[in-house]
Formats: C-alpha cells, structure tokens, sequence
C-alpha cells in the first residue's frame, strides 16, 4: 500500500485506518530536497520570513538570530504539546502519521527527507505517539495535537504502549529527531488530526449506513411493509442518485421474500409509516451527503495545509491559510447529520416494531407480554441513544472563538466536529444492533414463512450467537453481540451500496 503524494485514493486512507501501514512512494523525494534546499538558501540571504527566522502567530514581528532557529524549533513543539484529554486511538494515530507523511512528501513544507524517514520509520514500526484529543480549535493547522505527535519524534512524551518517548525510541534502535528550520511548524501546522478523526467517522458510519439498509428491509419483512415504495419508477422521477440506489438495495435485500409474498394481495393497509416507506429517501439523501464529505475529506488527505508555504520552482515562500480547517468542519458537520438521520429512522422502526397497534406483531416482541417485558426497555435505550446524537449534532463549524491574542481570530472548530464522529457511531451501532434483534424476533413471529435469501442469511448471523428472545433474560449480552456484528461489517457485506 504505497502513498504517491497528492492522488492517494480514499481507500488507502480506509485501509490505513484499519490496520494496513502504508508506505511512501519514494519518486517524491526529489520535490522534498528542492523544498529544504529553497529554505536553506533563503536562510543564507538572511531575509525575514515568517516561520524560518520570525517567532509564531502574534510574536510574528520578532526576528530571530540565526545560533538560535534549532532552538526555536524545539521550542514551538514542547510550548505547543498542550493537549488534554484521553490519548487519541491508535487506528487515529496511524491515520494521522500517514496524512502527515504524504502532506510533507508533496516538498512545499521544506522539510528535510530525514523528516520524512522518522515518519516512515515510526508507521512502519507501529511507534504512534501519545496524542490527547482536546486542545485543537481547527486552525493555525491541529496545533497542540500535532505537537505531541512532534515531540514524541524528538523523544519528549510516549508512546501508544510503549511508554516514555526516548526510551522507546531507543529501543527501536532510533535516535530522537533533530529539527531544522521551518521543521517544527511544518509538523504542526496541518489540519492532519482533524482529517483524520473525520476520515475515522467517515469509515465508521459508512459500515453503520450499509448495516442499516439491511436491518431497514429486515424491519420492513417483520412489519409485514410493502416492498412497492423501493420500486425504481419512483425514483427515477426524483432524480437523486442516492435515492434510487438506496431503494434499489433494498428491492434486492427483499427480493424472493416468503413473508412478502404472504400479503401482498388484500392487504387492507394503504400505505405504510414513513419509517417504512421513506426509507429510499431518507437513506438516500444520507448517502448522498455522505459522499459530498468522502470528496472533501479526500482531498484534503491529499492536499498541503502547512504555512509557510515553499515553491521551491520560483525560491519563493508564501504565507497563506491552508491550515483553516473549513472544509473539514463542514465535511463533519454534515457526517454527524446523517449519523443522526440514520440512527432516528432506525428508532422510528423498532418503536413500530414493538407496538402492537402499528405491527400487528406481540407487544413488545414478547410471545407472553406482561409476564415477559420483551423489548420493552432496549427501545428506550435506543430512544436515549438517538437524543444524545441530536444532542451532539449541533454544527461545530459554525462557532469560533479568537485565539492567540486575536490574530487567529476566527477559526472552524473542525477537530471538535470530527472527534464527536466515533462516539457517535458508536451510538448509531448499538441502536442498529437493538433494530436487528427487534426485527429478527419479529420475522420469527411469521414462521414458517421465511424472509428472502439474504436476509435469512442476516438472520443466521444473528441467531448463530443470540436465540429468539422465548422469555425475559439478560439482554445486554444480546444487545453487544447483535452491535458487534454490525461493528465488524457482517451486515454491511450484505450490500453493494458504497461511497
């Protein structure tokens, strides 16, 4: 799996999230030396420019002797490492180090190609520091964050299980990195942490939406609902490429139903709840926003959001505002809607479910209710689940506060956005979970007729580890191994719906 700077596709940053390490295409290596040479000259002209030989953000104005840059180096990396909060995961981490690497490899951050080798050689290891999550407003580039990443590098800070940094390193046979000018602000400007956590949301939330598709026309099947709202006529008359394939994945997941077949002549129901019948629609335009953020988040993956920047063609350094994290917080924010769109519509089902009135089905999902409470409370928590996610919904990227003495004085807030994403899918997991143990019971209700083949072999997944529910019993056993397999992508397998 090898980064060629610039055009790295959105599947290699799914796969590095998941596990794979990534290497670099060495081609690049050239562009990266003509960047340090163009710092290395400027420096020998003795001009001021900003980041090289000036102080950072408002203390701008102050030039700096030249005995000094590798000491102002140092010193913006270990005055910056002032992040609080839980240490970021290390699926994160990996994302964040690889997006670093291919950023710096494009040769406009004039960093020196040791730089990018101790990159390299910590992925390649699994040596992913210790970064904690807050401390970022998404501007300036993921600045506290990133230092912590910097300053394990240099051997201050730890390591994800490995400990104290310059012990760790040590033990890899690694000596700490040594900063050149302009090589600490390369490092920690970037809005790497907030494309990462965002990338992560993104990666979770696809897997939830294909789960989510299934146990939608798994619902449908246990509501005995009407495959006719899926048909491809009403779709193609609205336009949305979502939609349409939204409901052709469901037409597909239904198709060859016994239990559909069962009512589909003189059913005296017209027409059914929205939860139902809205599906296409709802899933769809979910699909499609998701998509519109999988395009921003990729090439931000592949872009340069260091400042200063270097172009090494004309000698020139530039400073600009790649670091402002906007498109990342909008690409969040629109994440987390459909994240919350999802996980209502999935409530909406199971509520259905568990009312007799509405699913003609044993209250609760019970074969003895009152003795038995059935699914009683697991639709309250799912209730719970979908108010906190509203709750965390909120658009991030329109709040901004002033920082550093007012000269960063509106920022996007994009990390905060995309670090409520994993939560949040998590949540969205656990509530799908709770519908695919609700619809699985019901479809059971209608033995001997079967659902279709593929949601059969939904059911048999499930049923393999969690029995139909006959009596009360602990079901918080059975609530996690029904989210977990969602989680692991079983469900989403069923599917061909992607981003």
């Amino acid at each position: 799996m090898i980064i060629t700077p610039g055009n790295a596709p959105l599947a290699l940053w799914r796969k590095a999230y998941r596990g794979a390490v990534p290497t670099l295409d060495e081609s690049c290596r050239g562009a990266v030396e003509a960047g340090a040479a163009t710092v290395a000259a400027i420096l020998r002209k003795g001009e001021a420019v900003y980041g090289i030989n000036t102080g950072f953000g408002k203390l701008a104005q102050v030039r700096i002797a030249d005995t000094d840059l590798a000491m102002l180096q140092r010193n913006i990396v270990l005055s910056h490492a002032a992040g609080v909060g839980e240490n970021l995961p290390a699926d994160v981490v990996r994302l964040i180090l690889a997006l670093k690497l291919g950023s710096l490899a494009r040769g406009a951050s004039g960093v020196r190609w040791a730089v990018i080798e101790m990159l390299a050689t910590c992925l390649e290891r699994g040596l992913l520091p210790a970064i904690p999550a807050q401390g970022s407003v998404g501007a300036s580039g993921d600045l506290a964050p990133l230092a912590h990443m910097t300053a394990a590098l240099m051997g201050v800070g730890e390591f994800l299980g490995e400990g104290e940094a310059s012990a760790a390193l040590a033990r890899h046979g690694l000596e700490p990195l040594v900063l050149g000018p302009k090589e600490g602000l390369a490092l920690l400007n970037g809005t790497q942490v907030s494309t990462a956590l965002a990338l992560a949301g993104l990666f979770e939330t696809e897997r939830a939406y294909a789960s989510a598709l299934v146990t939608g026309a798994l619902s449908t099947d246990a509501a005995k609902g009407s495959d006719g709202p899926f048909d491809p006529r009403i779709h193609a008359l609205r336009g949305h490429r979502g939609q349409a394939e939204a409901a052709a994945s469901l037409r597909a997941l239904m198709e060859g139903s016994e239990i559909r077949a069962s009512h589909r002549v003189d059913d005296p129901r017209v027409q059914d709840p929205y939860c139902l019948r809205c599906q296409p629609q709802v899933m769809g335009a979910c699909l499609d926003i998701l998509r519109q953020a999988a395009t921003t988040l990729e090439i931000e993956a592949n872009g340069v959001s260091d400042n200063p920047l270097v172009f090494s063609a004309e000698g020139e350094v530039i400073s600009g505002g790649n670091f402002h994290a906007e498109p990342v917080a909008f690409a969040a924010d629109t994440i987390a809607m459909a994240i919350c769109e999802i996980g209502s519509l999935a409530e909406r089902r199971i509520t259905l479910l568990t009312d007799p009135v509405l699913s003609g089905l044993p209250a609760f999902l019970t074969p003895r209710p009152g003795l038995n409470s059935g699914f009683m409370i697991p639709q309250v928590t799912a209730a719970a689940l979908v108010a906190e996610n509203r709750q965390r919904a909120m658009p991030a990227s329109v709040d901004s506060i002033p920082t550093s003495a007012n000269q960063e004085d509106h920022v996007s807030m994009a990390t905060h956005g995309a670090r409520r994403l994993l939560p949040m899918a998590e949540n969205l997991r656990a509530i799908l979970g709770i519908e695919y143990l609700a619809a699985a019971q019901g479809c059971d209700f209608h033995a001997p007729l079967r659902s279709s083949p593929k949601l059969e072999q939904a059911r048999a997944l499930l049923r393999a580890c969690v029995p139909m529910l006959e009596e009360d019993r602990h079901m918080a056993p059975d609530m996690q191994a029904a989210t977990d397999l969602i989680a692991t992508g079983a469900l989403a397998e069923l599917t061909e719906v992607s981003l």
